[in-house]
């Protein structure tokens, strides 16, 4: 059953002043709040190791960040802004950030009631010599666009040359220098996210080096941060509010290291994509057990509360491997719009790490279903203690007191 949840309980005054408007000078100097037993701890977040327990395993989101914001204009000087989402034309990320010429992409366009059709140009041509053009294919919320331009470069490097990084909007500012290498974690690597998983922005190689001493190993889940996450949640209850889908991938490794290990250690969740990746795994093996032979479906915003699921874990990522096996692929390939809630059943994340996030929010939704209503006892500290709020904030360590075991009887 789809819970009935008043959006407005997780309301918290937030003032401006609160909300940090640049990085730190260095990542991890960043404030480090703890939440395990019910009791708060502060430190910083270069002593991370120091609050984790041995042999844990440590899973990121290594997505990285694409300057997929874009001004163009038309003949008459008005102002066109494209915020790239995702390929429909070639359709795969990869063929499409190599694309030669032209591609076509999902968009929402700023300024729209000024571009009903035709061609319009790059505001910068002159000086980048591409002579990039952009042509309206299809209009709505969600427009399509595609994009041609006249050289033999593939369109990863266009929006390397043209583009911005699409900063969160509610650090009301234009993109600066220190932007480009700080709004982007150390270890992303494929492209594809419109947004930052920002938990990450804290790590350091020092951070890193830390886990050695405590046998903390790392693996890594990739899902393209969409511009849903910046959606603030409008309607009176959760129930009536829609998530983006998001496109993930995890390769067969980090499948059988959580087989093998999803009852000895504690698996570290770092940020919240990595979380809703992590728990979607559940449900595409619920897929794959129950259809064998048929490709994984997009995990459905309210497919964990729909119905009862009497399957384990365990018995659910064996399905994932086997399919792969069969298919002979190394890596799932999916898409998610799961949306996490109090009440939601953690079957995989143990401990969370995650900045302080907005009110009415659906990250704050998720930081209730792993703690409770203890939430604004937290949030009212930080605020209290000097941290900082949002993607460049501060962080904290939220032990999970709901995950289920892979052993219980449902």
């Amino acid at each position: 059953m789809i819970p009935k949840i008043k959006i407005s309980d997780f309301d918290y005054p937030l003032p401006f002043e609160k909300i940090a408007q640049f990085p730190l000078p260095n990542r991890d100097s960043s404030k480090l709040l703890i939440y395990r037993d019910e009791k708060i701890v502060d430190d910083n977040f270069y002593n991370l190791a120091s609050h984790l327990d041995s042999n844990s395993i440590l899973v990121f989101n290594d997505t990285k960040v694409v300057p997929a914001r874009l001004f163009f204009k038309k003949k008459t000087g008005a102002i066109i802004e494209i915020l790239c989402l995702n390929p429909t034309n070639p359709k795969e990320y990869v063929n499409s950030f190599v694309s030669i010429g032209a591609c076509e992409w999902k968009v929402i366009v700023g300024n729209a009631k000024k571009w009903k059709d035709g061609d319009i140009e790059f505001i910068g041509n002159e000086e980048v010599g591409l002579d990039l053009k952009a042509q309206l294919i299809e209009k709505g919320d969600e427009s399509i666009v595609k994009f041609k331009w006249n050289s033999p470069i593939t369109f990863s490097e266009v929006l390397d040359k043209c583009g911005n990084l699409p900063i969160p909007p509610y650090l009301n500012r234009d993109t600066q220098a220190i932007d480009k290498e700080r709004y982007q974690t150390i270890y992303a690597k494929h492209q594809g996210s419109v947004a930052a998983p920002t938990a990450g922005l804290h790590f350091s190689e020092n951070v890193f080096n830390s886990f050695k001493n405590k046998n903390i190993t790392t693996h890594s889940v990739c899902l393209h941060v969409g511009a849903g996450t910046f959606i603030p949640v409008k309607s009176e209850y959760i129930g009536e509010h829609n998530m983006h889908i998001e496109p993930f991938s995890v390769k067969k490794e980090l499948l059988t290291c959580l087989l093998n290990n999803i009852d000895k250690y504690k698996i570290v969740s770092v940020g919240t994509t990595s979380t809703r990746t992590l728990e979607s795994l559940y449900y595409i093996g619920v897929q794959l057990i129950e259809n064998p032979y048929s490709p994984p479906k997009i995990v459905e915003q309210w497919a964990p509360y729909i119905r009862d699921y009497a399957y384990s874990f365990k018995e659910a990522i064996s399905a994932i491997i086997s399919y792969l096996e069969r298919n002979n692929l190394e890596r799932l390939v999916c898409g998610t719009s799961i949306i996490i809630v109090p009440g939601f059943r953690f079957r995989v994340v143990d401990v969370q790490i995650t900045n302080f996030h907005q009110p009415k929010s659906t990250l704050l939704l998720l930081i209730s279903a792993i703690i409770g209503d203890k939430w604004g006892e937290l949030y009212t500290h930080a605020l209290r203690n000097g941290y900082r709020f949002l993607s460049y904030g501060d962080s904290s360590v939220l032990f999970n007191k709901n995950k289920i075991s892979d052993n219980k009887i449902y």
